[in-house]
């Protein structure tokens, strides 16, 4: 009697643990291209991007005391000046590293003052009739990214698209967690079929190969250049942490604190400058795994930083996942942003927030600037916002939420 129950506590476990490994796999999955897309195009070593991912996610956890079920990858925010510094440095990235070592201790730096300010004198501003215009900010603002990876071949984006719906709204049990992944599985063997994945790139990769670090250097142009991005990545971060609380159901700004998270990401970015990767920062992808799979065990993030850890040594493996098309990445993209959108729509209802004039304005501004100047960039590539240099302006997501906690303040001043 006593060994059958010890069996089935072992089974127990072990079944608990190949959950969590799955469902660590689809996060990883989820964040995989985006945080390769960004040393591909500023020229750092993906695979140290990968390592410093995971572990920029595991300080972020020690920071926040294991609470918030976020994963940090490579920021997009700090593409620009990355490019601008490298061109000015003759190619060197390592005073970049630099740069961003500086803009992550300057994250650093704001957390103490949250902290000695507090958190409450902030979030007062923070009311639902602002935040719920800045997710669905958020959320629209990546759709036409995830568009464009999907018009590559509309037939598979729709059929991985359909297929994750399907299992979403229809599977029972464990198997609904798994829409993401079932259906990137079905879109990648559809497109193995039609032949447009490069398998001969998997066979060449070595199975194992150490990843570049380098060390930072150091220049006043070029820390000039990238540290004023922080003004900008501030309110990403804001938005990005209140969107997962949103979806979570925990106000996360309070507990376990702003100061907190934005150590975590200070941290992270202050690492991954000194090992040679990109800046990181909390990843939307990620938040709509969380509101697809309505899972929200942060353990289960910390696992897959682990595999992002091991996947930078593991060279095989993380070029199979590159080969993932962009058509099944835009089609599960296209799902995970919705749902980040749908959530500020959700934040609004469920808030009831009134529809009076002044909250009127106050949305109606935030989506005016969020969506009107990204459209007015995509189209025109004229970027509206308030310059903090030549090369950095605070503009889309950034200027919106700043305008919107303003204008709010002003106008609901009780």
């Amino acid at each position: 009697m006593t060994e059958n129950i010890m069996n089935n506590k072992t089974e127990t476990r072990l079944w608990e643990g190949s959950k969590k490994t799955i469902l660590a796999i689809q996060h990883l999955i989820a964040m995989f291209g985006a945080t390769v897309l960004v040393p591909i195009l500023t020229g750092f070593d993906p695979s140290v991007a990968l390592f410093t991912a995971g572990l920029g996610t595991l300080i972020f956890h020690l920071c926040t005391k294991g609470k918030v079920p976020v994963f940090l990858g490579s920021s997009f925010a700090f593409i620009p000046v990355i490019l601008t510094v490298s061109e000015i440095y003759g190619g060197d990235l390592a005073y970049a590293q630099g740069g961003m070592m500086v803009a992550g201790l300057i994250y650093v730096l704001f957390s103490f003052i949250i902290k000695k300010i507090g958190v409450e004198k902030i979030q007062k501003y923070l009311s639902p009739q602002v935040i719920g215009p800045m997710i669905i900010v958020i959320g629209m603002n990546l759709i036409p990214t995830a568009f464009g990876m999907a018009s590559e071949n509309l037939w598979i984006a729709a059929i991985t698209l359909g297929v994750t719906l399907i299992v979403n709204f229809k599977a029972k049990g464990f198997f609904k967690q798994l829409a993401i992944l079932t259906g990137v599985i079905v879109g990648y063997l559809i497109s193995l079929k039609v032949g447009i994945v490069d398998t001969q790139i998997i066979k060449e990769a070595p199975l194992f190969a150490v990843p570049s670090f380098r060390l930072p250097k150091f220049d006043i142009g070029a820390i000039a250049i990238i540290a004023p991005v922080v003004l900008a990545v501030f309110m990403e971060h804001l938005g990005d942490i209140t969107t997962n609380g949103q979806v979570v159901g925990k106000n996360f700004v309070e507990d376990p604190g702003l100061n907190r998270t934005l150590l975590g990401d200070g941290l992270a970015t202050t690492v991954a400058a000194l090992l040679g990767g990109p800046a990181n920062t909390t990843y939307g992808e990620n938040t709509g795994v969380l509101a697809i799979t309505k899972n929200y065990d942060p353990s289960i993030l910390r696992l897959a930083a682990v595999f992002a850890i091991a996947l930078g040594f593991i060279s095989k493996v993380g070029t199979f996942l590159t080969t993932i098309p962009n058509p099944v990445m835009g089609g599960i993209s296209l799902m995970l942003f919705s749902m980040i959108s749908l959530i500020g729509v959700k934040t609004i209802k469920t808030n009831e927030v009134k529809f009076n004039w002044k909250n009127i304005i106050v949305m109606g501004t935030i989506l005016l600037i969020g969506l009107g100047s990204g459209i007015i960039e995509r189209k025109y590539g004229i970027v509206i916002g308030i310059p903090v240099n030549e090369t950095v302006k605070i503009s889309g997501l950034s200027l919106a939420a700043i305008v919107g906690i303003v204008l709010n303040a002003v106008l609901n001043r009780k």
